[in-house]
């Protein structure tokens, strides 16, 4: 693995980067009778799904290819080799020392393998077209919903960000408690569908039938919510949520002493963030939320999932040094301004060696400097959490690869019991990834083919929690 694929790996953002260029082998194994054309596909990895097309064309020589990542906006990536005989494309990347080998079968559709050092992944790709399998997930309900929904906004008045949601009660007319989920790192819409499965659907319908209300809304810049999603910070994210908390209160179908918040990963440091600066918040459940700081965070999660393959532990460990060295930079930094960008720059130059280009470092560099990124690994949860007065639920699954378990929960009770709550619970629950899936590993590259939406043991966690708040 490059060290370029080393520092993507560490969050979902950096991670984007290097799946544009995997995603790149997807679309060059297409027909054998005629291989020059567009082509399309998509890639997951390590739980994100990205769409792929990929342009061959004949040349005086052979064959030419170049990759465009629709999803994240670039293009014109450019292929190293690229051959296809006997129905089989071959593809390298050489600088991200990415291979790919597949075979196209009858039905126009490649079946292969990606590979980059002992990393494996399956890759199909279409002809002209992007496919995706649909699979039923058996825990998504159906229309109609036994209980009363209504399509809302509301505003953000700081940031001049309207925010669209569903408004899930279990009856038109009452007067009910009231939980508002909040969605962890990435632009998602209020069904958080993710990799098929649509987790806060599921989540705000079993909580509707048991008598509480949800309010679940689209990020902003996703679905039908404005803003610039690009730009945000989680403290962006957090002044969404704080608008949703004013909305409610106008409504007299709510409890105004009932209201509660429930974020997954990200959005758990968020429940802490909007709690411990509001009186108007009954109680939070944070569900896989971090409870390190934002360094630790990564460094823990590019760990984590690396020793889950077959890289070498002197290998791991050097690219640990790396980004433990830029974060470094960053956490001693003023603020991210011209000034730390030449230092980043300088400082992945230096560690990098002579066989990197400049678009490796300015990509490198780009990926920890973001906005959200520089906030997220200087941020310290336990500031947030020592704030919350009200009731605190924390559960982790204990396969968690991307916030573990023990050390996560850990932090939060210390946080929340130093600012004198002694209102917390936190428990690690088998078998479950961090997504609340049942799972044999909790490898992330099990994401997609778990049928399970959200174990129904979280889900009757959560609500007998929920309930014994509100009663």
């Amino acid at each position: 693995m490059t060290k370029r694929s080393e520092i993507l790996i560490q969050s979902h953002k950096m991670t984007k980067i290097i799946l544009a260029l995997i995603a790149v082998l997807t679309s060059l194994i297409m027909r054998s009778q005629e291989i020059a054309g567009r082509w399309g596909g998509l890639l997951d990895i390590h739980g994100k799904e990205l769409r792929i097309v990929f342009n061959i064309s004949k040349t005086e020589n052979g064959l030419s290819a170049t990759m465009d990542s629709p999803n994240e906006r670039t293009g014109g990536i450019p292929v190293t080799t690229i051959t296809f005989e006997n129905s089989v494309l071959k593809l390298e990347i050489k600088n991200s020392g990415i291979t790919y080998e597949g075979t196209l079968n009858k039905d126009e559709i490649i079946t292969g393998n990606f590979k980059q050092n002992d990393q494996n992944i399956v890759l199909d790709l279409s002809h002209y077209k992007v496919t995706k399998e649909i699979k039923a997930k058996y825990q998504e309900p159906e229309k109609p919903y036994p209980y009363y929904t209504e399509d809302v906004t509301f505003e953000n008045k700081i940031d001049n960000v309207v925010l669209a949601g569903t408004l899930s009660l279990p009856q038109k007319e009452g007067n009910f408690p009231v939980v508002l989920l909040i969605p962890g790192y990435g632009k998602q819409s209020r069904d958080k569908e993710y990799l098929g499965h649509k987790s806060f659907l599921v989540i705000g319908d079993y909580l509707t039938k048991k008598g509480i209300g949800v309010l679940r809304f689209d990020d902003r810049g996703a679905g039908k919510s404005t803003g610039d999603y690009s730009k945000a910070t989680t403290a962006d994210f957090s002044k969404d949520v704080k608008a949703g908390v004013t909305y409610l209160k106008t409504r007299k179908e709510i409890n105004k002493n009932k209201i509660g918040l429930l974020g997954h990963s990200e959005g758990g440091l968020i429940t802490a963030i909007v709690a411990g600066n509001s009186k108007d918040i009954n109680y939070i459940v944070s569900l896989a939320g971090p409870g390190l700081r934002g360094d630790k965070i990564m460094l823990q999660l590019r760990e984590l999932i690396l020793c889950d393959t077959s890289t070498p532990e002197a290998e791991i460990q050097k690219g640990q040094d790396q980004l433990r060295g830029a974060y470094n930079i960053i956490l001693n930094s003023a603020s991210n301004d011209a000034g730390l960008k030449t230092d980043i720059r300088r400082y992945f130059k230096s560690t990098m060696g002579v066989t990197a280009t400049d678009d490796e470092i300015i990509a490198m560099s780009q990926a920890v400097l973001s906005p959200w990124m520089y906030h997220f690994l200087r941020f310290d949860p336990s500031t947030a959490f020592n704030k919350v007065k009200c009731p605190v639920l924390a559960l982790n699954g204990a396969k968690d690869m991307q916030v573990s378990a023990e050390e996560n929960l850990q932090a939060i009770k210390t946080a929340v019991l130093s600012g004198g709550n002694r209102k917390v619970t936190t428990k690690i629950l088998p078998d479950l990834n961090h997504f609340f899936q049942q799972t044999q590993t909790g490898s992330p590259a099990e994401y997609r083919a778990i049928t399970q939406t959200f174990s129904p043991i979280a889900l009757e966690e959560i609500s007998r929690w929920i309930l014994s708040q509100v009663k």
